[in-house]
Parts: C-alpha cells; structure tokens; sequence
C-alpha cells in the first residue's frame, strides 16, 4: 500500500522521476564514502623499512611485467593461516605503496611470490628462469632463457625516476640524477656502491646471473625477485599496526 506521504508506485511508473531519485542515491552514497577521504593526509599506516626500488630492481620489475609474470604470480598474501602458513606473514599495504600499478591479483597459476626475496639462490632463480622443470618438475611455467643473453638496455630511468616521482614515490634529485650508475653499481661487485647502499636500505650489490662481464635483463629480473618481501621487518611491524590500524591489504 502506497505511503500517504510517498506514492513509491508513481515512482516505479516514471522512468525520469525513477532516474533522478535513482542518481540522488547514488550521489549520497559517493559523498559518504568519498568526503572523508579529503581530511585524511594518507589512506596507508607508513612502515619502516619501505623504500622506493633501486634502479636496477625497478628495470627488473618492469621485465616482470613486460613478461606478463604478473598473469600467474600475485604479489598479496592474505591473512588466512593456510596463506601465511605457505607464504609467509601476511602482506601489508605500505608494502605496495609505490607499486604503479601493483602487483596483487588474485589468479595464481604459481604460488604468490610478496615474500620470495632471499627464499631461493640467485642461482636457484636464474636456472628457474631458464628452464622452470629443472628445478621444479611439475611447473607449466614457460622458459626465459633469452633473458641470460640479452643486454640490459633500460633506456635512461632518470626518465622512470622523474615519472614515478611525480605520482608520489619519494626520489631525491640525488637518486634521480645517479639513477643510471646506481643501475650499473648495484650489478658490479667490484664499484663503490656505497652511496648506493646509503640511499636504498637493504639493497643488494652483486651480479646475479652468475656472468659478472655482463649486464642482463637477467641480473635485473633477479635483483627484483631478490628484493620482494625482505624491506620490511613484519615481526617488528606487527605491534605498530595493532597500535596505528595498519591493514592487510
């Protein structure tokens, strides 16, 4: 029966009246959601040990994509004990916030790889890469072994640096202007990566694919592999998210 003071079966009947109450209520909900996010300064609790990517990881992480590892691998582990227990702890969303775009996802044809860093040799990743079977039988995973023969040609990342920098990942002129030595130090153990080092917390210099005389699209792909999941301490972090409400993601 029809309200004495609202006639809904008026409303259902006119398509223009229903469209406009339909956008009214659609509006009140987006104001709702939307307006509180403009008095918050940031939507994400910051966790020590969170650092932009290295030169050399962020070339490694753009041969991730460009291989479309991303379509199997995601890069989010959630906080349910059968995921942690696999996985490692849960991954949090400071952990992503320079990731443009990030690598969640929730199709996994591999297993999750937030936590991967410093779980297998550079050896281990580099045969993997070439021929997954060899080490893992049962992988459907296809081969890369052009990735040990091609030379790194990253272009200038000064350019990535200054892009990234403008939707707020937090490079200095300094880190942008060394963006292309840093790239070549953080492969050579031989240079003085210091500065380097100084600059990226827990960076890793060494040649990783096992071929010091060059510099591949290998080296890059494994240094970024080698970084996933080892900034951020979890165990110290965990109390600091009870206390500051920081989230899994």
């Amino acid at each position: 029966m029809a309200s004495k003071f609202f006639d809904h079966g008026r409303l259902e009947r006119n398509i223009s009246l229903l469209g406009i109450a339909s956008l009214i209520v659609v509006a009140i909900g987006g104001i709702v959601e939307i307006a509180p996010l403009f008095w918050i300064d940031n939507t994400i609790e910051k966790v020590e040990g969170m650092r932009p990517y290295t030169p050399l990881e962020l070339a490694g992480r753009n041969i991730y994509i460009r291989e479309g590892c991303y379509n199997c691998h995601s890069q989010m582990i959630r906080p349910f004990r059968d995921e942690t227990e696999r996985y490692g702890h849960y991954s949090l969303a400071a952990e992503s916030m320079y990731d443009h775009p990030f690598q969640w996802g929730s199709k996994r044809t591999g297993p999750d790889l937030a936590r991967v860093g410093g779980r297998y040799s550079d050896e281990w990743h580099v045969q993997h890469l070439k021929d997954p079977r060899a080490v893992v039988p049962e992988s459907i995973m296809p081969t890369y072994p052009f990735l040990a023969e091609r030379e790194l040609t990253a272009g200038d990342m000064r350019d990535d640096l200054t892009a990234l920098g403008r939707v707020g990942v937090p490079y200095s002129k300094d880190d942008v202007a060394k963006a292309n030595a840093d790239l070549a130090a953080q492969a050579d153990p031989n240079a003085d990566a210091s500065d380097l080092l100084k600059r990226y917390p827990k960076a890793q210099q060494r040649d990783f694919d096992g071929n010091p005389a060059r510099l591949t699209e290998m080296d890059a792909l494994v240094a970024y592999l080698q970084m996933l999941g080892t900034l951020v301490d979890v165990d110290a972090a965990k109390p600091q998210e009870d206390q500051k409400g920081e989230q899994p993601r």
